[in-house]
């Protein structure tokens, strides 16, 4: 199955579906900003409110963790992934790192 039409789903079970379970599957990302967005969100952390530059990296981290996720789980021949969590923590100051994990699952 092609990585794009693996569905993911954060139940754990998938209504009208049999399936085997395959395994744990993983797709990780971690983004950084570049200088200026860290000096305006410093700038920005000064008057308060949305750090933009900083929700991009998070969308950013989650969908490619997303995309590595897919990939993974398409590698094992999965057809969905069931119980899909996140789960993100900061590196240094300006590194945003996403995990995307669950159970690979194939349809019987």
């Amino acid at each position: 199955m092609k990585a794009a039409e693996i569905l993911i789903t954060t139940t754990e079970k998938i209504p009208g579906k049999e399936y085997e379970i395959i395994g744990e599957v993983f797709g990780l990302s971690t983004q950084s900003k570049n200088m200026i967005s860290d000096m305006g969100a410093g700038l920005k952390s000064i008057v308060g409110g949305e750090i933009r530059a900083y929700t991009r990296m998070s969308h950013t981290a989650r969908d490619k963790a997303l995309e590595r996720l897919r990939q993974e789980a398409s590698d094992l021949n999965a057809d969905a992934v069931v119980m899909m969590r996140f789960d993100s923590g900061s590196m240094a100051n300006d590194m945003q790192s996403v995990v995307a994990y669950g159970t690979a699952v194939r349809f019987i």
